[in-house]
């Protein structure tokens, strides 16, 4: 038997280059300038703010830490920093977890629920100022399954 050559893959034509090279952009430029933009409002860093809104959509308003930081796309180490941020600013409070002693639950305090609904009008006119707006005309639920597709692939 005969191993087969590998296939070439096919080059990408003009208009997939665009689309690649503008995402690549996209995903660098966009937390940064809505990060910039509530700093600049004095409401929460994005980072932050990503923290508390997950918190405040768990059960309890309560998540581990390694769940939050998933949801949150940080590190381990990077969400503990950030909680250990709120916490002191009386915002979120750290438990143990009932389940397994050796985890810790970050959960959302009322200080960090009112918070969090300061920040949000600075959050969603950054969100449409600087990414919905410029999908007008374009059909928002097939771009979203796209990018549920895309998310999900392995």
């Amino acid at each position: 038997m005969s191993a087969a050559a590998p296939k070439s893959p096919r080059p990408l034509n003009a208009e997939e280059e665009a689309l690649v090279r503008s995402l690549g952009r996209l995903m660098h430029v966009l937390p940064r300038t809505i990060d910039a933009d509530m700093v600049g409002d004095r409401q929460l860093p994005l980072t932050e703010y990503t923290a508390l809104m997950h918190l405040s959509e768990a059960p309890g308003r309560r998540m581990r830490m390694s769940e939050l930081a998933a949801a949150s796309q940080l590190s381990l180490s990077g969400m503990t920093r950030t909680i250990g941020r709120l916490e002191t600013q009386g915002l979120v409070e750290r438990t143990r977890c009932a389940e397994d002693a050796r985890g810790w639950n970050a959960v959302l305090t009322d200080a960090g629920l009112a918070r969090l609904q300061e920040s949000w009008p600075s959050h969603l006119a950054s969100v449409r100022r600087r990414f919905l707006d410029h999908f007008e005309g374009i059909d928002l639920v097939q771009l979203a399954r796209a990018f549920q597709r895309v998310g999900t692939a392995d």
